[in-house]
């Protein structure tokens, strides 16, 4: 989500009121708009992954920096995989029951905790309106000082769940907190904002690229994170089965998830939440009944990019009881079918009727 504003929490003593204006400055999105700095003075830190999980099974990079300076949208990639104005990094969790559960947020350096902020409801900003987190955008939240200009700050938090204090110096993977739905949120995730002097960092470009599309030369993520953090960006990352047609949010909030239905149950609905689908992609759903034949199959072909898509199929009981046994669901992704660079996306789900 959009850069927040400064943590209440930060001194305000004359000594650093010049720094901290730009600061301020900078989280209001004003003149510190994400970009591509020149060679830096400094040694830049060296970023490990923000989050204890496995990117691409149970959470996702979902959005990066928008590095184009006017009303357009362009990541490192020169691809789309952003929005108007984002400057951080964006990894999410599968759905609300992750988050319940707890997904460690961790520092991706070392460094001095320089600011916090505990307490703010996990709500989704769609339900909530953008007024009321207005100023407090970020959510419950850290900032971490690396020293030479460099900070890091962690969003969208989860309440009650942060760990750490301000002065606190932590190591690279120390607990900072959970990962929650607060401040200007539409689903659970990290938002991870690199600044250096105020002016917004891509870690994926790090310092003194003078090519305008791919990584930079000196990217900022450790190589192991790098390596979990690069590729296809489209993922079908929640799959499911229900009983009437489900409801994007109810998926998301994960009150949808079954592993059993009734043999009276109304219909047989699987569903799918997607990251990232691309105009041209097939898209193909198919039930398979416990005697193995297709239950049902549909394909259809995305007309349009979308950062996150939801879709399902069904069908509806025309006899008594539906036959007993396990049902499997089955959703594809088809990019560039037919040709050389042909990628198929799948997940498989199963339910029991019983």
């Amino acid at each position: 989500m959009t850069t927040p504003e400064p943590d209440p929490s930060r001194p305000s003593t004359a000594a650093i009121l010049g720094p901290l204006l730009a600061l301020m400055l900078a989280l209001a999105g004003g003149p510190a708009t994400a970009a591509e700095p020149a060679t830096a003075t400094a040694s830049a830190p060296e970023l490990q992954l923000p989050i204890r999980c496995r990117p691409g099974h149970d959470c996702w990079l979902v959005n990066l920096v928008d590095l184009d300076p006017g009303p357009g949208v362009r990541d490192y990639a020169c691809g789309k995989n952003s929005y108007d104005g984002h400057k951080g990094t964006d990894i999410a969790v599968r759905d609300m029951k992750a988050v319940a559960a707890g997904v460690d947020v961790v520092a991706a350096a070392p460094g001095s905790v320089r600011g916090i902020r505990d307490g703010m409801d996990d709500v989704d900003v769609s339900l909530a309106g953008k007024e009321s987190v207005k100023g407090r955008q970020c959510g419950n939240g850290v900032v971490i000082d690396h020293g030479g200009g460099w900070e890091t700050q962690y969003c969208h938090m989860k309440k009650g769940s942060v760990v750490v204090r301000q002065g606190d110096k932590v190591a690279a993977g120390g607990k900072l907190g959970l990962v929650g739905h607060s401040g200007e949120a539409e689903f659970p995730h990290l938002h991870l904002s690199v600044r250096r002097d105020g002016q917004v960092v891509d870690p994926f470009v790090g310092t003194g690229r003078r090519e305008n599309c791919g990584l930079g030369p000196k990217p900022m993520w450790r190589q192991d994170a790098l390596n979990q953090l690069t590729g296809a960006m489209t993922a079908i990352f929640h799959v499911g089965f229900h009983d009437a047609k489900p409801e994007a949010r109810d998926a998301r909030n994960g009150v949808i998830v079954s592993g059993a239905l009734a043999r009276t149950a109304e219909a047989l609905v699987l569903w799918a939440d997607m990251y990232w689908p691309e105009a041209g992609d097939e898209m193909r759903f198919r039930i398979i009944a416990p005697d193995g034949r297709p239950l049902i199959e549909k394909a259809a072909m995305i007309e349009k990019t979308q950062a996150r898509r939801f879709a399902f199929i069904g069908k509806k009981r025309t006899t008594a009881e539906w036959p007993a046994g396990a049902y499997m669901g089955e959703v594809m992704l088809i990019r560039d079918a037919g040709k050389p660079g042909e990628r198929t996306f799948k997940v498989q789900a199963s339910v029991t009727v019983r």
